[in-house]
């Protein structure tokens, strides 16, 4: 008789809340030049150590407020956020809406209506 299967949990690097890995995104830091770079990892492949957060931006702006990235990823100094954060704008907008959380317009339907 086969046990249950487990899904991996991880930390978010922002609330410190655990949750499924699958519901965190993965980022690493890369060097780029002479410094670093977060950059988003969704697939989980890019190699080196890897850090989890929530697809939310209060998560993000937790994290960056405590100063979290470097110790989850053990670097010294400044990484540049940029490609992270902007990975997390992206997905966070819920369908339907723009970037500032309003509704989107909706085409017009020409269904029904005479001509």
């Amino acid at each position: 008789m086969a046990g249950p299967t487990r899904t991996p949990t991880r930390t978010c690097v922002g609330c410190r809340k655990r949750a499924p890995a699958f519901e965190l995104l993965r980022f690493v830091a890369v060097r780029a030049g002479d410094h670093l770079q977060l950059r988003p990892d969704p697939n989980r492949r890019l190699p080196g150590r890897g850090a989890h957060v929530h697809p939310d931006p209060a998560c993000f702006a937790q994290a960056e407020r405590r100063r979290a990235f470097g110790r989850a990823l053990r670097f010294t100094g400044v990484a540049d956020t940029g490609p992270l954060a902007e990975h997390l704008r992206a997905v966070s907008v819920p369908p339907g809406t723009n970037e500032d959380g309003a509704s989107a317009p909706r085409p017009t339907s020409k269904v029904g209506r005479p001509t």
